[in-house]
């Protein structure tokens, strides 16, 4: 007690000297409840000073049914009596609240440092929003005119069993449907959820058209027709996922290379199909399914993009993707269900594996763009192939393999690891340059070459 008195008022903590001002109280009690929480000791000083506080047979009472009876929603606080110095003090405490925002006598506060504020209504109604957001996703709404005859058995029992086999889920494969969807939150007031046709649907296209996923080989690095191949995939969203990786895979090459010093070829797929997969997961899961556009890939002789309809979480970017963050899931439900198959595993780290994959695989890491509609993932290719390195000497083989490896290299680097003089170093690695194999870039001491690349500027159709 005596380290709580001498503590200074802050964002979550504050003194009161009495109990005549009620009503600030209150008000204080809705700003910490809508904020972060915290404490309120009443009968000291903002200087530290004990004068204590009254406290008669229906002080508390009093106090209570004045902070429940002036708030809404309610607001229970913990109210404790402490003795010290031979005086009373009463000490409120109130947490982060889950029912936030809390009004006190028809209107919001927000604790700005040791102050309380009255709340804006664009500040109340944006937190109002957030509260209610998980009530109102898309994938935990009713699925108009759909019923449980729309509903595949089949797939449901398959998905139990796989989710008991990858995550341990106890749930009886053969339990029915109604009973199944359930216990997967999937029925709402008894009515099938958008979430539950899109995974079990004998149609889900049906009910929900933009849920097909259009998949487009392009002749070229532009997106124009005649198209090489093109299909439009349905099915359930799980299903999707397989289809469009087939898809992929049926239009993609693999490469090859000889490793120097060595007489046998490497052969891989020309992109790596861990990162791609990915993508394609994150994409049919994460998307906006309230936006009438599809999910796309688009397959070009130089990269590969794939288009996610929405938007980032708020207050996140590009860059966001390329750090260390949280999952935030656009659709909850379908997300879990993902989580539970083990298509995805909600630690917000498949974006940084996607990056890892690719610079493994010896790409350049992958283009992320927010188009302000969608979120475009791009893998790109090098420009260069096997025919452009049968010129190259030893060296500059080596240095190849040392850019797939760490995505770039400056003339130091070179000369450490093929032993050469700085003269041969300039030489080999312009030699490299003039074939549009490497490009040069940064300035100074920063400067450094890159295997070469077409950036993959999008274009919409």
């Amino acid at each position: 007690m005596e380290k709580l008195i001498n503590q200074s008022e802050s964002e979550i903590f504050e003194k009161k000297s009495s109990l005549s001002d009620m009503n600030r109280i209150v008000e204080v009690i809705s700003s910490f409840s809508n904020t972060k929480g915290g404490k309120i000791l009443i009968g000291t000083s903002d200087k530290s000073d004990v004068m204590g506080v009254e406290i008669g047979k229906n002080t508390i009472e009093r106090l209570t049914d004045t902070i429940i009876d002036n708030t809404d929603p309610k607001i229970y606080p913990e109210i404790l009596t402490l003795k010290l110095r031979g005086k009373d003090l009463i000490l409120i405490s109130i947490g982060l609240s889950q029912q936030r925002p809390h009004m006190a006598f028809g209107k919001a506060f927000k604790r700005v440092g040791k102050s309380t504020k009255a709340m804006s209504r664009t500040e109340y109604e944006k937190i109002l929003l957030e509260k209610n957001k998980y009530k109102t996703r898309f994938d935990g709404m009713e699925c108009s005119k759909a019923t449980l005859t729309d509903i595949d058995n089949k797939k449901i029992r398959q998905f139990l069993v796989k989710a008991r086999k990858e995550r341990m889920f106890k749930i009886d494969p053969d339990i029915n449907i109604k009973e199944a969807l359930s216990k997967l939150n999937l029925l709402k007031d008894g009515q099938v959820t958008n979430a539950a046709i899109l995974m079990f649907g004998k149609e889900p296209q049906k009910f929900l058209l933009q849920s097909e996923v259009r998949c487009a080989k392009f002749k070229g690095i532009k997106p124009a027709k005649p198209f090489i191949d093109m299909k439009v995939i349905e099915e359930t969203i799980d299903e999707q996922v397989d289809l469009v990786e087939n898809f992929v895979l049926n239009n993609i090459k693999k490469s090859a290379w000889l490793v120097p010093g060595k007489i046998e070829r490497v052969e891989k797929w020309e992109y790596p199909l861990d990162a791609i997969r990915e993508a394609i997961t994150n994409a049919i899961c994460h998307r906006d399914y309230e936006s009438s556009s599809n999910v796309q890939i688009r397959i070009f002789d130089d990269r590969i993009e794939v288009w996610n309809p929405g938007s980032l979480p708020e207050g996140w970017t590009v860059d966001t993707l390329k750090r260390r963050h949280e999952s935030r899931p656009k659709n909850p439900l379908i997300a879990k269900l993902f989580f539970m198959i083990k298509k995805i595993e909600q630690w917000g780290t498949g974006t940084n594996e996607m990056i890892e994959e690719t610079i493994k695989h010896g790409l350049p890491e992958p283009i992320f763009e927010d188009t302000g509609t969608s979120i475009v993932v791009v893998f790109r290719k090098f420009l260069f192939n096997e025919e452009h390195l049968k010129n190259l000497n030893k060296r500059q083989k080596r240095a190849i393999e040392y850019l797939r490896e760490h995505g770039k290299i400056d003339r130091r680097t070179y000369r450490q690891i093929c032993g050469v003089e700085r003269t041969v170093a300039y030489e080999e690695l312009s030699n490299m340059r003039d074939k549009e194999i490497i490009s040069l870039t940064g300035k100074g001491r920063a400067t450094h070459y890159v295997l070469r690349t077409i950036n993959g500027r999008l274009t919409d159709d």
